[in-house]
Protein backbone atom coordinates (compact mmCIF):
# COMPACT_ATOMS: atom_id res chain seq x y z
CA UNK A 1 0.00 0.00 0.00
CA UNK A 2 0.98 3.48 -0.86
CA UNK A 3 -0.85 5.30 1.84
CA UNK A 4 -3.50 4.43 4.33
CA UNK A 5 -6.74 3.97 3.50
CA UNK A 6 -9.37 7.28 3.79
CA UNK A 7 -13.55 6.91 4.42
CA UNK A 8 -15.16 8.99 2.56
CA UNK A 9 -19.07 9.33 3.86
CA UNK A 10 -21.59 10.36 1.00
CA UNK A 11 -25.21 11.49 0.80
CA UNK A 12 -27.49 11.74 -2.07
CA UNK A 13 -31.08 12.71 -1.84
CA UNK A 14 -33.62 14.17 -4.50
CA UNK A 15 -35.15 16.98 -2.01
CA UNK A 16 -38.45 17.60 -4.18
CA UNK A 17 -37.92 21.58 -3.47
CA UNK A 18 -40.73 22.65 -6.12
CA UNK A 19 -41.12 26.23 -3.79
CA UNK A 20 -45.31 26.65 -3.17
CA UNK A 21 -46.10 23.31 -4.56
CA UNK A 22 -43.86 20.84 -2.70
CA UNK A 23 -45.82 19.99 0.71
CA UNK A 24 -43.98 21.61 4.00
CA UNK A 25 -41.02 22.91 1.55
CA UNK A 26 -39.42 25.40 3.56
CA UNK A 27 -40.00 23.17 6.79
CA UNK A 28 -37.91 20.07 5.17
CA UNK A 29 -35.37 22.17 3.41
CA UNK A 30 -34.67 23.35 7.60
CA UNK A 31 -34.63 20.14 8.45
CA UNK A 32 -32.19 18.71 6.03
CA UNK A 33 -29.71 21.65 6.59
CA UNK A 34 -29.43 20.64 10.27
CA UNK A 35 -29.33 17.10 9.81
CA UNK A 36 -26.09 17.74 7.33
CA UNK A 37 -24.73 20.57 9.45
CA UNK A 38 -23.59 17.91 11.92
CA UNK A 39 -21.02 17.26 9.37
CA UNK A 40 -21.10 13.36 9.58
CA UNK A 41 -20.95 13.09 5.48
CA UNK A 42 -17.84 14.15 3.43
CA UNK A 43 -19.82 14.71 0.30
CA UNK A 44 -23.80 15.48 -0.26
CA UNK A 45 -25.40 15.51 -3.32
CA UNK A 46 -28.94 16.88 -4.32
CA UNK A 47 -31.45 16.53 -6.73
CA UNK A 48 -34.17 19.01 -7.28
CA UNK A 49 -33.34 21.63 -5.41
CA UNK A 50 -35.30 23.85 -7.62
CA UNK A 51 -34.94 27.49 -6.28
CA UNK A 52 -31.62 29.13 -5.77
CA UNK A 53 -32.43 30.73 -3.10
CA UNK A 54 -33.13 27.29 -1.13
CA UNK A 55 -29.57 26.18 -2.14
CA UNK A 56 -27.85 29.64 -0.74
CA UNK A 57 -29.68 29.24 2.39
CA UNK A 58 -28.27 25.47 2.80
CA UNK A 59 -24.98 27.09 1.86
CA UNK A 60 -24.93 29.14 5.02
CA UNK A 61 -26.32 26.48 6.67
CA UNK A 62 -23.68 24.54 6.19
CA UNK A 63 -20.87 26.84 5.61
CA UNK A 64 -18.67 25.49 8.48
CA UNK A 65 -19.52 21.50 8.07
CA UNK A 66 -19.25 22.04 4.09
CA UNK A 67 -17.28 25.44 3.32
CA UNK A 68 -16.97 24.02 -0.51
CA UNK A 69 -19.97 23.66 -2.84
CA UNK A 70 -21.73 24.54 -6.08
CA UNK A 71 -25.17 24.96 -7.68
CA UNK A 72 -25.61 23.64 -11.44
CA UNK A 73 -27.47 25.99 -13.28
CA UNK A 74 -29.18 24.62 -16.25
CA UNK A 75 -32.93 24.85 -18.23
CA UNK A 76 -35.82 27.71 -17.19
CA UNK A 77 -35.39 26.50 -13.52
CA UNK A 78 -32.54 24.81 -13.63
CA UNK A 79 -30.84 21.51 -13.16
CA UNK A 80 -31.94 21.48 -9.53
CA UNK A 81 -28.50 19.94 -8.65
CA UNK A 82 -26.27 20.96 -5.96
CA UNK A 83 -23.14 19.36 -4.03
CA UNK A 84 -21.52 20.43 -0.79
CA UNK A 85 -18.53 18.95 -0.03
CA UNK A 86 -15.69 19.65 3.12
CA UNK A 87 -12.71 18.81 0.71
CA UNK A 88 -12.34 21.68 -2.10
CA UNK A 89 -13.81 21.34 -5.35
CA UNK A 90 -11.42 22.53 -7.86
CA UNK A 91 -13.13 22.00 -11.21
CA UNK A 92 -16.50 21.52 -12.19
CA UNK A 93 -18.69 21.06 -15.57
CA UNK A 94 -22.32 21.12 -16.01
CA UNK A 95 -23.64 18.89 -19.75
CA UNK A 96 -27.14 19.30 -20.24
CA UNK A 97 -28.85 16.51 -21.51
CA UNK A 98 -29.77 16.64 -25.38
CA UNK A 99 -33.71 15.11 -24.58
CA UNK A 100 -35.92 15.61 -21.14
CA UNK A 101 -39.68 15.36 -21.67
CA UNK A 102 -42.01 17.63 -23.96
CA UNK A 103 -42.55 21.32 -23.52
CA UNK A 104 -46.20 21.02 -23.76
CA UNK A 105 -46.40 18.03 -20.62
CA UNK A 106 -46.33 21.14 -18.69
CA UNK A 107 -48.04 19.40 -15.51
CA UNK A 108 -45.08 16.94 -15.84
CA UNK A 109 -42.55 19.66 -15.92
CA UNK A 110 -39.34 18.11 -16.87
CA UNK A 111 -38.65 19.47 -19.97
CA UNK A 112 -38.79 23.41 -17.81
CA UNK A 113 -36.45 21.64 -15.08
CA UNK A 114 -33.06 21.25 -17.86
CA UNK A 115 -32.43 17.74 -16.69
CA UNK A 116 -28.39 17.11 -16.83
CA UNK A 117 -25.19 15.72 -14.93
CA UNK A 118 -22.83 17.70 -12.57
CA UNK A 119 -19.47 16.85 -12.20
CA UNK A 120 -17.33 17.92 -10.12
CA UNK A 121 -13.44 17.29 -9.58
CA UNK A 122 -12.06 17.42 -5.76
CA UNK A 123 -9.05 15.93 -3.78
CA UNK A 124 -9.31 13.33 -1.43
CA UNK A 125 -5.69 12.75 -0.06
CA UNK A 126 -3.34 12.14 -2.50
CA UNK A 127 -6.51 10.41 -5.02
CA UNK A 128 -8.38 12.60 -7.56
CA UNK A 129 -12.28 12.08 -7.70
CA UNK A 130 -14.58 12.92 -9.99
CA UNK A 131 -18.19 13.33 -8.49
CA UNK A 132 -21.06 13.22 -10.07
CA UNK A 133 -25.06 14.25 -9.39
CA UNK A 134 -27.71 13.58 -11.92
CA UNK A 135 -31.29 13.85 -12.26
CA UNK A 136 -33.17 11.57 -15.11
CA UNK A 137 -36.63 12.28 -16.61
CA UNK A 138 -39.28 10.86 -14.96
CA UNK A 139 -41.36 7.64 -15.40
CA UNK A 140 -45.22 8.74 -14.99
CA UNK A 141 -46.23 5.32 -16.58
CA UNK A 142 -44.78 2.23 -16.07
CA UNK A 143 -47.23 0.68 -18.80
CA UNK A 144 -47.31 3.29 -21.24
CA UNK A 145 -43.78 5.14 -20.98
CA UNK A 146 -43.72 7.83 -23.60
CA UNK A 147 -40.48 8.77 -22.20
CA UNK A 148 -38.36 5.57 -22.20
CA UNK A 149 -36.18 6.59 -25.16
CA UNK A 150 -35.49 10.12 -23.72
CA UNK A 151 -34.76 8.16 -20.79
CA UNK A 152 -32.50 5.88 -22.55
CA UNK A 153 -30.65 8.84 -24.43
CA UNK A 154 -29.74 9.94 -21.23
CA UNK A 155 -28.40 6.82 -19.70
CA UNK A 156 -26.29 6.47 -22.90
CA UNK A 157 -25.65 10.74 -22.61
CA UNK A 158 -24.47 9.49 -19.10
CA UNK A 159 -22.56 6.63 -19.45
CA UNK A 160 -20.62 8.82 -22.53
CA UNK A 161 -20.06 11.91 -20.44
CA UNK A 162 -18.63 9.74 -17.16
CA UNK A 163 -16.40 7.56 -19.29
CA UNK A 164 -14.60 10.04 -20.95
CA UNK A 165 -14.27 12.78 -18.02
CA UNK A 166 -12.88 10.01 -15.47
CA UNK A 167 -10.08 8.68 -17.84
CA UNK A 168 -7.69 10.50 -15.28
CA UNK A 169 -9.55 10.16 -12.27
CA UNK A 170 -8.21 7.81 -9.12
CA UNK A 171 -11.88 6.94 -8.16
CA UNK A 172 -15.44 7.77 -9.24
CA UNK A 173 -18.34 8.44 -7.28
CA UNK A 174 -22.04 8.87 -8.65
CA UNK A 175 -25.16 10.11 -7.03
CA UNK A 176 -28.65 10.66 -7.95
CA UNK A 177 -31.83 9.89 -8.83
CA UNK A 178 -31.95 7.75 -12.18
CA UNK A 179 -35.80 7.06 -11.97
CA UNK A 180 -34.80 3.59 -13.18
CA UNK A 181 -35.21 0.48 -11.48
CA UNK A 182 -31.87 -1.93 -11.31
CA UNK A 183 -33.20 -4.02 -14.36
CA UNK A 184 -34.37 -1.36 -16.07
CA UNK A 185 -32.51 -1.27 -19.77
CA UNK A 186 -31.15 2.38 -18.95
CA UNK A 187 -29.79 0.92 -15.71
CA UNK A 188 -27.82 -1.40 -17.29
CA UNK A 189 -26.25 0.52 -19.86
CA UNK A 190 -25.09 2.65 -17.58
CA UNK A 191 -23.33 -0.17 -15.45
CA UNK A 192 -22.23 -2.70 -17.79
CA UNK A 193 -20.37 0.39 -20.30
CA UNK A 194 -19.33 2.44 -17.49
CA UNK A 195 -18.30 -0.24 -15.24
CA UNK A 196 -19.70 1.49 -11.85
CA UNK A 197 -20.99 -0.76 -9.17
CA UNK A 198 -23.92 0.14 -7.12
CA UNK A 199 -23.47 0.47 -3.16
CA UNK A 200 -26.34 -1.42 -2.46
CA UNK A 201 -25.02 -4.41 -4.17
CA UNK A 202 -21.41 -4.35 -3.06
CA UNK A 203 -21.92 -3.34 0.52
CA UNK A 204 -20.67 -5.22 3.59
CA UNK A 205 -23.64 -4.12 5.88
CA UNK A 206 -27.37 -2.58 5.22
CA UNK A 207 -29.09 -0.57 7.36
CA UNK A 208 -32.61 1.11 5.94
CA UNK A 209 -35.71 0.35 4.02
CA UNK A 210 -36.35 -3.43 2.50
CA UNK A 211 -34.53 -4.60 -0.81
CA UNK A 212 -33.00 -0.37 -0.55
CA UNK A 213 -35.99 0.83 -1.72
CA UNK A 214 -35.80 4.67 -2.34
CA UNK A 215 -39.58 5.58 -3.00
CA UNK A 216 -41.35 3.89 -0.26
CA UNK A 217 -45.33 3.44 0.33
CA UNK A 218 -44.90 4.15 4.10
CA UNK A 219 -44.29 7.94 2.73
CA UNK A 220 -46.81 10.41 3.58
CA UNK A 221 -45.76 12.67 0.85
CA UNK A 222 -46.59 9.46 -1.93
CA UNK A 223 -49.56 8.87 -3.29
CA UNK A 224 -49.97 5.18 -3.78
CA UNK A 225 -51.75 4.45 -6.55
CA UNK A 226 -48.18 5.54 -8.39
CA UNK A 227 -45.93 3.00 -7.74
CA UNK A 228 -49.05 0.23 -8.80
CA UNK A 229 -48.43 -2.52 -8.91
CA UNK A 230 -44.97 -2.26 -6.52
CA UNK A 231 -46.71 -2.57 -3.22
CA UNK A 232 -43.83 -1.69 -1.24
CA UNK A 233 -42.32 0.59 -3.18
CA UNK A 234 -38.76 0.56 -6.00
CA UNK A 235 -35.59 1.66 -6.03
CA UNK A 236 -34.64 4.66 -8.37
CA UNK A 237 -32.04 6.21 -6.12
CA UNK A 238 -28.54 5.39 -6.22
CA UNK A 239 -25.02 5.66 -5.23
CA UNK A 240 -22.65 4.53 -7.64
CA UNK A 241 -18.80 3.77 -7.65
CA UNK A 242 -15.73 2.74 -9.57
CA UNK A 243 -11.80 2.27 -8.95
CA UNK A 244 -8.91 2.60 -11.46
CA UNK A 245 -5.53 1.08 -11.35
CA UNK A 246 -4.32 3.90 -9.06
CA UNK A 247 -7.17 2.99 -6.21
CA UNK A 248 -9.33 0.50 -5.01
CA UNK A 249 -12.86 1.37 -3.64
CA UNK A 250 -15.14 -0.38 -1.69
CA UNK A 251 -19.22 -0.18 -0.05
CA UNK A 252 -18.08 -0.68 4.16
CA UNK A 253 -21.43 0.68 4.95
CA UNK A 254 -24.40 1.62 3.59
CA UNK A 255 -28.23 3.14 4.85
CA UNK A 256 -31.41 4.97 3.93
CA UNK A 257 -33.15 6.68 6.07
CA UNK A 258 -37.02 4.81 7.09
CA UNK A 259 -39.84 7.36 5.80
CA UNK A 260 -40.36 9.73 8.45
CA UNK A 261 -37.45 11.07 10.62
CA UNK A 262 -37.64 10.36 14.38
CA UNK A 263 -38.93 13.22 16.48
CA UNK A 264 -40.16 14.84 13.40
CA UNK A 265 -43.70 15.06 11.97
CA UNK A 266 -42.50 13.85 8.04
CA UNK A 267 -39.35 13.22 6.39
CA UNK A 268 -36.73 15.26 4.12
CA UNK A 269 -38.23 14.55 0.93
CA UNK A 270 -40.58 12.08 -0.72
CA UNK A 271 -37.49 10.02 -1.90
CA UNK A 272 -35.59 8.58 0.75
CA UNK A 273 -31.37 9.75 1.29
CA UNK A 274 -29.09 7.23 0.74
CA UNK A 275 -26.04 7.34 2.65
CA UNK A 276 -22.62 5.20 1.84
CA UNK A 277 -19.17 4.86 3.57
CA UNK A 278 -16.53 4.62 0.61
CA UNK A 279 -13.04 3.08 1.96
CA UNK A 280 -10.70 4.39 -0.86
CA UNK A 281 -7.46 2.49 -0.67
CA UNK A 282 -4.38 3.93 -2.87
CA UNK A 283 -2.26 1.66 -4.72
CA UNK A 284 1.53 1.28 -4.62
CA UNK A 285 1.50 -0.05 -8.48
CA UNK A 286 -0.66 -1.84 -10.86
CA UNK A 287 -1.56 -5.32 -10.11
CA UNK A 288 -0.84 -7.80 -12.46
CA UNK A 289 -4.00 -8.60 -14.38
CA UNK A 290 -4.95 -12.39 -15.13
CA UNK A 291 -6.47 -13.50 -18.31
CA UNK A 292 -9.73 -13.15 -17.93
CA UNK A 293 -10.27 -13.33 -22.07
CA UNK A 294 -13.55 -15.79 -21.57
CA UNK A 295 -14.78 -13.83 -18.80
CA UNK A 296 -14.39 -10.29 -20.71
CA UNK A 297 -15.88 -11.67 -24.01
CA UNK A 298 -18.74 -12.88 -21.97
CA UNK A 299 -19.22 -9.40 -20.95
CA UNK A 300 -18.45 -7.61 -23.95
CA UNK A 301 -21.34 -10.08 -25.32
CA UNK A 302 -24.01 -8.85 -22.95
CA UNK A 303 -23.27 -5.37 -23.76
CA UNK A 304 -23.84 -5.74 -27.19
CA UNK A 305 -27.00 -7.49 -26.25
CA UNK A 306 -27.82 -4.59 -24.38
CA UNK A 307 -26.79 -2.15 -26.93
CA UNK A 308 -29.07 -3.53 -29.40
CA UNK A 309 -32.24 -3.21 -27.06
CA UNK A 310 -30.97 0.16 -26.41
CA UNK A 311 -31.32 0.93 -30.01
CA UNK A 312 -34.48 -1.01 -30.51
CA UNK A 313 -35.64 1.22 -28.07
CA UNK A 314 -34.38 4.57 -29.93
CA UNK A 315 -35.70 3.29 -32.72
CA UNK A 316 -39.45 3.51 -31.29
CA UNK A 317 -38.98 6.83 -30.76
CA UNK A 318 -37.98 7.65 -33.74
CA UNK A 319 -40.83 6.41 -35.37
CA UNK A 320 -43.16 8.04 -32.54
CA UNK A 321 -41.26 11.75 -33.25
CA UNK A 322 -41.28 11.29 -37.12
CA UNK A 323 -45.22 10.90 -36.65
CA UNK A 324 -45.89 13.81 -34.69
CA UNK A 325 -44.14 15.53 -36.87
CA UNK A 326 -45.86 14.66 -39.88
CA UNK A 327 -49.02 15.36 -37.73
CA UNK A 328 -48.05 18.58 -37.02
CA UNK A 329 -47.16 19.57 -40.99
CA UNK A 330 -50.38 18.29 -41.66
CA UNK A 331 -52.53 20.44 -39.01
CA UNK A 332 -49.87 23.72 -40.16
CA UNK A 333 -50.97 22.76 -43.85
CA UNK A 334 -54.85 22.70 -42.87
CA UNK A 335 -54.38 25.83 -40.90
CA UNK A 336 -52.36 28.09 -43.76
CA UNK A 337 -55.54 26.65 -46.34
CA UNK A 338 -58.21 27.30 -44.09
CA UNK A 339 -56.39 30.77 -43.66
CA UNK A 340 -55.78 31.24 -47.22
CA UNK A 341 -59.52 30.41 -47.73
CA UNK A 342 -60.61 33.19 -45.46
CA UNK A 343 -58.57 35.52 -47.17
CA UNK A 344 -60.20 34.93 -50.65
CA UNK A 345 -63.01 35.61 -48.87
CA UNK A 346 -62.25 38.68 -47.45
CA UNK A 347 -60.98 39.81 -51.09
CA UNK A 348 -64.37 39.42 -52.69
CA UNK A 349 -66.23 42.63 -51.28
CA UNK A 350 -63.16 44.38 -52.88
CA UNK A 351 -64.12 42.30 -56.05
CA UNK A 352 -66.70 43.13 -56.56
CA UNK A 353 -67.52 46.84 -56.21
CA UNK A 354 -70.13 48.01 -53.70
CA UNK A 355 -71.04 44.23 -52.21
CA UNK A 356 -71.19 44.46 -48.53
CA UNK A 357 -69.41 41.47 -46.64
CA UNK A 358 -72.02 39.37 -45.21
CA UNK A 359 -69.23 37.41 -43.12
CA UNK A 360 -69.69 38.82 -39.70
CA UNK A 361 -66.22 40.99 -38.82
CA UNK A 362 -66.37 39.40 -35.18
CA UNK A 363 -66.11 35.52 -36.25
CA UNK A 364 -63.71 36.82 -39.69
CA UNK A 365 -61.15 38.03 -36.91
CA UNK A 366 -61.36 35.23 -34.25
CA UNK A 367 -60.88 32.37 -36.97
CA UNK A 368 -58.05 34.63 -38.27
CA UNK A 369 -56.64 34.36 -34.88
CA UNK A 370 -57.52 30.66 -34.58
CA UNK A 371 -55.75 29.67 -37.93
CA UNK A 372 -52.25 32.03 -36.84
CA UNK A 373 -52.42 30.48 -33.52
CA UNK A 374 -52.62 27.02 -35.60
CA UNK A 375 -49.31 28.47 -37.59
CA UNK A 376 -47.98 29.49 -35.00
CA UNK A 377 -48.21 26.21 -32.60
CA UNK A 378 -47.31 23.75 -35.72
CA UNK A 379 -44.67 25.68 -36.91
CA UNK A 380 -43.12 25.29 -33.48
CA UNK A 381 -44.01 21.46 -32.85
CA UNK A 382 -42.27 20.83 -36.65
CA UNK A 383 -39.17 22.49 -35.06
CA UNK A 384 -39.12 21.04 -31.46
CA UNK A 385 -39.74 17.36 -33.26
CA UNK A 386 -37.33 18.02 -36.09
CA UNK A 387 -34.51 19.06 -33.13
CA UNK A 388 -35.80 15.44 -31.29
CA UNK A 389 -35.66 12.91 -34.53
CA UNK A 390 -31.55 14.46 -34.58
CA UNK A 391 -31.14 14.17 -31.15
CA UNK A 392 -32.56 10.32 -31.36
CA UNK A 393 -30.73 9.72 -34.68
CA UNK A 394 -27.08 11.19 -33.46
CA UNK A 395 -27.78 9.02 -30.20
CA UNK A 396 -28.57 5.59 -32.54
CA UNK A 397 -25.67 6.35 -34.94
CA UNK A 398 -23.87 6.78 -32.07
CA UNK A 399 -24.94 2.95 -30.65
CA UNK A 400 -24.70 1.52 -33.61
CA UNK A 401 -20.95 2.61 -33.93
CA UNK A 402 -20.57 0.83 -30.76
CA UNK A 403 -21.91 -2.48 -31.12
CA UNK A 404 -19.90 -2.47 -34.71
CA UNK A 405 -16.80 -2.39 -32.59
CA UNK A 406 -17.65 -4.49 -29.98
CA UNK A 407 -18.94 -7.23 -32.81
CA UNK A 408 -15.38 -6.76 -33.92
CA UNK A 409 -13.89 -6.94 -30.29
CA UNK A 410 -15.77 -10.46 -29.93
CA UNK A 411 -14.88 -11.77 -33.49
CA UNK A 412 -11.40 -10.80 -32.23
CA UNK A 413 -10.85 -8.90 -35.91
CA UNK A 414 -8.53 -6.26 -35.99
CA UNK A 415 -9.32 -4.11 -38.87
CA UNK A 416 -6.63 -1.53 -40.87
CA UNK A 417 -8.43 1.88 -41.86
CA UNK A 418 -5.24 3.07 -42.64
CA UNK A 419 -6.01 4.62 -46.50
CA UNK A 420 -3.62 2.67 -49.37
CA UNK A 421 -1.28 4.89 -50.94
CA UNK A 422 -1.70 6.23 -54.38
CA UNK A 423 0.80 5.47 -57.11
CA UNK A 424 3.31 7.68 -58.90
CA UNK A 425 1.29 9.35 -61.58
CA UNK A 426 2.12 7.45 -64.85
CA UNK A 427 2.98 4.58 -62.66
CA UNK A 428 1.40 1.01 -62.80
CA UNK A 429 0.33 -0.48 -59.19
CA UNK A 430 2.82 -3.37 -58.67
CA UNK A 431 0.82 -6.67 -58.00
CA UNK A 432 3.59 -7.98 -55.56
CA UNK A 433 3.38 -4.64 -53.82
CA UNK A 434 2.12 -5.61 -50.13
CA UNK A 435 -0.88 -4.21 -48.43
CA UNK A 436 -0.60 -1.45 -45.69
Amino acid sequence: MASSAVTVRVFSLNCWGIRYLSKQCAERYAMIGDFLSSGEHDIVLLQEVWSEKDFLGLKKKLAFSHPHSHYFKSGVIGSGLAIFCKHRIHDTFLYRYSLNGYPYMAHHGDWFGGKAVGMAIIQIGSLTANVYVTHLHAEYCRDKDSYLPHRVVQAWELQQFIRHTSAGADAVIVGGDLNMHPQDLGTRLLMSYTGLKDAYLETSQFDGCEDGITLIADNPFINKKELIPFEKGIRIDYILFKGSPKSEIRCDFMSTTKGSIPEKPFPFSDHEALMADLRLTPLASQETRHDKSSQDSGKVAELVDTLTEARTEVKVGLHCAERMRYTATRTGIMGLALLILELAIAAVPWLALGTEQSFPRTSFYLLAALCCAILITTFLLYVFYTMELKSLQGAEDQMRLAVGSLQERLRGVSVDHTPLRKPPEGEEPSTFDTEE
